[in-house]
């Protein structure tokens, strides 16, 4: 059984979250592949760096991973990057406004989307990027984390379209849990049962199609 819609996801989608233990590896393999990613910047004191390609329809995708010119961070890296043996999907972040509200509303519903907190980084032009996020104290995966950039350009108005999302999927063990949670905070994706949380997501490229898992 299939639980929330069985196309594309709302439009609230953000990003998604392509992990990997080898950033420059991973981003000469999806350029090959099509996917023209861009510098995006680092993230001081996490230890990690991305680069983005944009999706069409306000969304884009993030390729993360370990910075060089950054030391070990005293904390994990973020996503689980420490622990990747290769690249992941890992994650997708939906775009609100009012992140207290929809935190407030969202654990009245019975969910804790978790705290709110701030992040910045540094675009290569110089611009300095600042949003708020909250993840789920259980982690992020099939249920997004939630992504309010404020008054902070988005990203995927300065970078350039390298394909299209397609479809993003989810596979959890609970899909009714996961479709309860994400009605709590506003969101839809279709999920389908099976042993591990997992996503999928389907991008139409100039050289075809291309499916990050």
């Amino acid at each position: 059984m299939v639980f929330g819609h069985t196309e594309r996801v709302s439009t609230a989608i953000d990003h998604l979250v392509y992990a990997t233990p080898a950033l420059a590896d991973t981003v000469a393999v999806l350029r090959a592949q099509g996917v023209d990613l861009a510098p995006g910047g680092p993230h001081p004191g996490l230890g990690t760096r991305n680069f983005l390609a944009g999706l069409g329809e306000g969304c884009y995708l993030e390729v993360i991973g370990p910075d060089p010119e950054q030391p070990a961070p005293d904390i994990p890296r973020p996503f689980g990057i420490d622990e990747l043996t290769g690249p992941r999907l890992v994650a997708w972040a939906a775009r609100v406004t009012g992140l207290d509200e929809v935190i407030e509303r969202a654990r009245a519903a019975g969910y804790d989307p978790g705290a709110p907190f701030e992040m910045s980084r540094r675009r290569p032009d110089g611009v300095l990027l600042r949003w708020r996020l909250a993840f789920s104290p259980e982690g992020a995966g099939v249920v997004p984390f939630l992504i309010d950039w404020g008054s902070s350009p988005h990203p995927a108005e300065t970078t350039p379209d390298a394909g299209r999302l397609v479809t993003l999927r989810g596979v959890h063990p609970d899909p009714a849990r996961v479709a309860a949670e994400l009605a709590a905070i506003g969101q839809e994706l279709a999920v389908t049962a099976g042993p591990e949380p997992a996503l999928e997501a389907v991008l139409a490229t100039a050289d075809g199609g291309l499916v990050l898992r």
